[in-house]
């Protein structure tokens, strides 16, 4: 179920850690829009999943994320789209761990919610070093476990 590259570690270089994809949840939503051709409305059901499920396999090519010391990265291609320093974070965590996942993370300025095209594991471990004491506790005081 994991891809080759799941299993590569991070890449490091002298300004932080770049994540490497993982191309689970985009193959798993294209594959869920292959059954409702069984559907009477054939096409579109199965254009639609299929569709957004291609669009996220695309982003997992393009798209990285990379930790610096101040802050989360979005590259694509190489070439930055948007910076998220951590001083302007209040809140993070990984909802539906077990599954493909989302990131919800909160800024000063609004809230972000993000499918995990990356291992989830090094996500978190990404997230702990760098703002570890920002993730949602639930009602028991705890860390939400992941």
């Amino acid at each position: 179920m994991f891809s080759k590259s799941s299993l590569q570690p991070n890449i490091q270089d002298e300004d932080g850690v770049i994540l490497t994809p993982m191309y689970r949840l985009p193959l798993f939503i294209m594959s869920m829009g292959f059954p409702l051709l069984l559907l009477p409305i054939r096409p579109w059901p199965t254009l639609v999943i299929s569709g957004f499920g291609l669009f996220l396999l695309l982003q997992s090519f393009t798209l990285r994320l990379k930790f610096t010391s101040k802050e989360l990265i979005v590259l694509q291609l190489g070439r930055e789209l948007r910076r998220f320093p951590f001083k302007k974070w209040i809140a993070w965590r990984i909802l539906l761990p077990k599954l493909p996942g989302l990131l919800y993370f909160r800024e000063e300025a609004s809230p972000h919610l993000l499918p995990i095209l990356f291992n989830t594991k090094m996500l978190e471990e990404q997230l702990k070093i760098h703002v570890g004491k920002l993730q949602i506790l639930n009602e028991n005081n705890q860390k939400v476990p992941s």
